[in-house]
């Protein structure tokens, strides 16, 4: 039987993947997003989008006003893990009062499933790779501080309330829906793999890679990518396994991929050379970031449909040659 349900953030990246896949199987969706990082035109046909801040009282009222809602997937948030190093203590208040705010109206309304986009970045300097879901929760970040706290927030939610939840936590989400509809557009752009096809494209100045002496194969740090549609299907599996109890998963490819690996694929796939240099490590970067994604495999059946770095770079080429200009072009 379909559902309705309210997407924050849906506007955004992985958020519009997800709208889409729950439009695709016949529910009704939501989107609240006030548009900072996001774009309206992102938002699948179908969807009805309210703008505004999660932050804000009437913002939402006026979402949950189209309820009543069988989910809350919440995805908005400040998300740049260097920022937070920047501004710490507006990453901590705004991603952690927003999203208690949007707990407490989940509830207030009735809500019985909520299901929080979290990351991966609550392990900071993990000890296994790939990382399980047993790692100490120990972020090596504000951005991730903000994360855990939410997911803190969820299991009082719970007790207390009986909101079951879902917390799903990854790394690096790429691609672009394979039939071309949505794609990343992220302004400024700060993800390794649009980056180098820009930069393949002759969109933007060559490359830096930052060190090339890891403890690596080749040098340069290994990261996990996880095609967005792949991760789409993830949020649905959890959703459904809320019906009978709360869930945390880490997701995660299971092989990570080199910023050489990145480049020489992108070349390939592209068939142009990725202008690039060499710089300076970044402080912080660990070696080697790669999270397991074997519980949810188990549990759940999970099974990603594109796990190929080639396939994730095609994807994300064909959208972005299709759509040189993000969404600021119609589409």
């Amino acid at each position: 039987m379909p559902e309705t349900h309210l997407v924050t953030g849906g506007a955004g990246f992985v958020g519009s993947h997800l709208v889409l896949a729950l439009l695709a199987r016949g529910d009704r969706v939501v989107v609240l997003d006030d548009l900072s990082t996001g774009h309206a035109a992102a938002v699948p046909e179908g969807a009805v989008l309210i703008t505004g801040r999660i932050g804000d009282p009437d913002a939402l009222a006026r979402a949950f006003a189209h309820g009543p809602f069988a989910s809350v997937l919440h995805f908005a948030a400040l998300s740049l893990v260097g920022d937070s190093m920047r501004e710490p203590y507006r990453y901590l208040a705004e991603n952690a009062k927003n999203g208690l705010a949007l707990i407490e109206a989940a509830v207030a309304h009735g809500v019985t499933r909520f299901v929080l986009s979290s990351t991966a970045a609550l392990f900071g300097a993990p000890t296994t790779i790939p990382i399980p879901e047993d790692e100490p929760i120990d972020p090596g970040s504000p951005y991730g501080e903000s994360k855990a706290w939410l997911e803190r927030a969820l299991i009082w939610a719970e007790r207390i309330h009986g909101l079951r939840s879902a917390c799903l936590r990854y790394f690096n989400a790429a691609g672009a829906d394979p039939g071309g509809r949505l794609g990343e557009d992220h302004r400024p752009e700060t993800h390794l793999i649009p980056l180098v096809l820009d930069a393949a494209a002759g969109r933007r100045p060559p490359l830096t890679v930052f060190g090339d002496d890891y403890p690596t194969p080749d040098g340069t740090c290994i990261r996990d990518y996880i095609h967005v549609a792949d991760l789409a299907e993830a949020h649905l599996l959890a959703l459904e396994a809320l019906t009978t109890r709360s869930v945390r998963y880490n997701l995660g490819n299971g092989t990570g991929y080199s910023v050489r690996e990145v480049i020489a694929t992108a070349e390939r796939v592209t068939g142009r050379r990725v202008p690039h240099t060499v710089g300076p490590r970044r402080a912080g970067d660990p070696p080697v970031l790669v999270a397991s994604s074997r519980r949810i495999r188990e549990e759940l059946g999970w099974a990603p449909r594109y796990p190929e770095l080639e396939t994730i770079i095609a994807h994300a080429w064909a959208w972005r040659q299709a759509h040189p200009d993000g969404y600021r072009q119609p589409r």
